[in-house]
């Protein structure tokens, strides 16, 4: 592959440091130029480093910079063109325009912020980025957080990619630190550029408030920037500057480091900051903001601590901690460089970005990307409804990973950032049909979306979007669906009449289903019995759940039985339920979690069961991604559920399951999976829940408790395969 990297070359600290890393290791094992449009550091290490490098003298105009890099690009001839900074940005669209080669750009902070403090640049080199930005093909985010904040400010999700920094701890030593001697100072340290986004006022207020107490600190300051007068006077007024060293520029960050005790930053906003890393290679603790993508290798009282902007109480109380607490810093140090050198590595940053310039150069290639609408009840916060979209989206890039998405959603943000696709509101009619003019596929996506329980209106409405996507030339697939209840007999009609009209292929979760659909004479479309979306997701290993647990203040390692209950009107004897859970608890030594599926609907359900008990007991309150929901379901001895989801996420686990029925799809799931562990909901009595319990135990203690998982996997994977047939197809003719 040939790739060339457009850099503004004024980059320092971070920025340069990421650019000549990745550089260097992508130079391996592909032909790589870099364009530096700025004689200085960046160019001259990239030069010494033996990287095929152009760089132009600062003066030039911007008309001259242009003509060069088209030059360079006519004599290069890239596959793909990366860009650094807001010159290269600019740069690196007016060739995009020319020349049509895709142009992708790394966004190593907040664009908005990169400028704080001097309006002067802000209104200009940051209007010009800003106008650059809007033209890129791809973007790469430093941090989940950085991706996040690009969706919100509406660019495509799916042209933004997330690479964390890396770094190369080959060199590092295994050991920890010496110990030392009780009289000799505590160093704290920062290296960052003194600038207002860096926030170093709030180090030295925090460093001061604790060098009150411990008076062995220090204070050193690493880096140059246009605060550095101002945060002079501010050490002298609270009384460090003399135990306050400003370093300047720091060539050696390795050596700066190997003498510091705590690495410290204040940022107001960051991505994923290379101090962080390069503190973690000569283990030293980190304490940091809780911004952008610090949490991902800063965990909380593991890895280091993290603190909110600006809270210089808490800020100087972790840095008293660690001064005075020398096995804690070792501890948090080497948990630290654990985690950084096993999962922020330079080869894996270079394996990542190189994946993504595969992506963008077999895109270019295919010159139109295939596009699926789905249609579902999405965005509601519903962990089923969700766990369905995953599922589906999980299946169909599985089939094409070029595939491309537009998803109608309660709410389009929300969906955008959990699963970076394209989304707007399920009612927005001119968008949905705007969306149907350019796809392949459409999919009505899981879940029971033809029914009439809930209203005429609803089951016209998903009518309405199948038979607009059969007339725009879609092929339509009803994925992993549930069909009823359909009750009046008009709407019976009409639903057989378009279904048959409309539908390629539907896929059925239930047997239940399929017997509505032969009772409504629906047999035009090929029908076949297939399993919930939802079974075949990944879910969260041990230690993640363990997590998920910690945070509701669940004990590990605690034999539990799962309550999932939802808000219905013949839902008025929870007593019955409660009477079931101490019986639980008492007979089997089960504690009792009650765990809502849908937030924050179902938590009140759970509370007031479990206000009637007086034994211990657990009531989740938190919202947790579907992966963990499987993962913390699967991990319980059993599972009461009125919502149907919470029975397949806990099959899907590995845990037996009774169902309290207010449904017949409820009834349904139970029967399929060769279960009668069922009470229905009319009928709520404790004794028949224990009695279920008791059979549900002693088939766990015997061995004999059938595990109907992977039968329920393989009936799933007919869904992806109905949709994988339609996408060869493609478009039917006009």
């Amino acid at each position: 592959m040939r790739i060339m990297l457009f850099a503004a070359g004024g980059d320092i600290g971070g920025g340069k440091t990421h650019i000549l890393s990745l550089a260097k290791e992508l130079a391996g094992e592909n032909a790589l130029r870099l364009i530096s449009f700025r004689r200085g550091a960046l160019s001259n290490e990239a030069q010494a480093m033996g990287l095929d490098t152009v760089d132009v003298d600062s003066r030039l105009g911007t008309v001259q910079a242009f003509r060069l890099a088209l030059a360079q690009v006519d004599d290069f001839r890239p596959d793909v063109i990366h860009c650094h900074g807001a010159k290269a940005n600019m740069l690196g669209t007016l060739v995009k325009r020319i020349r049509r080669i895709p142009v992708m750009t790394t966004v190593h902070s907040d664009p908005r912020l990169d400028y704080l403090g001097t309006p002067l640049k802000q209104y200009t080199y940051g209007l010009v980025n800003a106008y650059a930005l809007r033209r890129m093909d791809y973007f790469v985010a430093v941090a989940d957080r950085m991706q996040e904040i690009l969706i919100e400010r509406e660019f495509d999700p799916e042209s933004i990619f997330t690479v964390y920094n890396g770094l190369d701890f080959s060199g590092a030593r295994s050991e920890s630190r010496r110990d030392k001697p009780p009289e000799e100072e505590i160093r704290v340290g920062i290296a960052a550029r003194l600038t207002p986004i860096k926030d170093i006022a709030t180090v030295i207020r925090a460093f001061a408030k604790a060098h009150e107490q411990e008076p062995r600190l220090r204070l050193s300051i690493a880096g140059t920037g246009e605060d550095e007068q101002s945060l002079r006077e501010l050490a002298s007024r609270l009384g460090v500057g003399g135990v306050t060293v400003f370093e300047g520029w720091v060539e050696d960050i390795k050596a700066y480091f190997s003498g510091i005790d705590i690495n410290v930053l204040a940022s107001l906003s960051e991505t994923f900051p290379y101090s962080l890393l390069e503190g973690a290679y000569q283990r030293c603790p980190a304490i940091a903001t809780n911004v952008g993508g610090i949490p991902k290798l800063i965990e909380h009282g593991k890895t280091g601590y993290l603190f909110e902007p600006g809270d210089v109480d808490t800020f100087s109380s972790y840095i008293l901690e660690l001064a005075r607490d020398e096995p804690l810093r070792k501890t948090l140090s080497d948990n630290l460089f654990d985690k950084a050198s096993g999962e922020f590595s330079l080869q894996k940053m270079k394996e990542d970005q190189q994946r993504i310039y595969e992506t963008v150069v077999r895109r270019a290639s295919r010159g139109h990307r295939p596009k699926a609408v789905l249609c579902g009840a999405y965005g509601r916060g519903n962990a089923g409804d969700e766990a369905i979209l995953r599922a589906i989206l999980t299946q169909l890039r599985g089939i094409d990973e070029d595939l491309s998405f537009q998803v109608m959603s309660r709410n389009p943000m929300q969906t955008r950032k959990k699963e970076k696709v394209g989304s707007y509101y399920i009612f927005d009619v001119p968008a949905f049909l705007k969306s149907l003019r350019k796809a392949g596929l459409f999919v009505n996506g899981g879940g029971s979306l033809m029914q009439d329980a809930t209203s005429s209106r609803s089951l016209y409405f998903y009518l309405f979007t199948l038979w607009a996507a059969r007339r725009f030339g879609c092929r339509v697939v009803m994925y992993g669906c549930g069909i009823g209840p359909i009750s009046r007999p008009l709407n019976r009609k009409i639903a057989g009449r378009i279904l048959n009209r409309t539908a390629d292929i539907i896929t059925l979760r239930d047997s239940v289903s399929l017997e509505l659909l032969n009772d409504m004479g629906v047999t035009r479309p090929e029908i076949v019995l297939a399993a919930d979306p939802a079974v075949n997701l990944a879910y969260a290993d041990e230690a993640q759940v363990r997590r998920a647990f910690a945070s509701e203040g669940i004990p590990a390692n605690l034999r539990m039985i799962g309550f999932c209950l939802r808000a219905w009107e013949t839902f008025t004897r929870p007593e019955e339920v409660a009477k079931a859970a101490k019986y639980a608890w008492l007979m089997h030594g089960l504690t009792p979690v009650f765990l809502p599926i849908e937030m924050p609907k179902d938590v009140p359900v759970g509370e007031s069961v479990a206000v009637m008990l007086d034994i211990p007991h657990y009531v989740c309150r938190n919202a947790h991604p579907v992966e963990d929901m499987i993962g913390m379901l699967g991990s319980m001895d059993l599972v009461l559920g009125m919502r149907l989801h919470s029975l397949i996420f806990a099959t899907a686990g590995g845990a037996p399951v009774v169902g309290i029925s207010y449904d017949v799809k409820v009834d349904s799931f139970i029967k399929d999976i060769g279960s009668s562990a069922c009470v229905a909901l009319k009928d709520l009595n404790a004794e028949d829940l224990c009695r279920h319990i008791d059979a549900v135990v002693a088939a766990r203690r015997d061995g004999t408790d059938p595990d109907v998982r992977e039968r329920l996997r393989e009936l799933e994977r007919a869904n992806g395969q109905a949709a994988a047939r339609l996408l060869a197809l493609g478009r039917r003719r006009a």
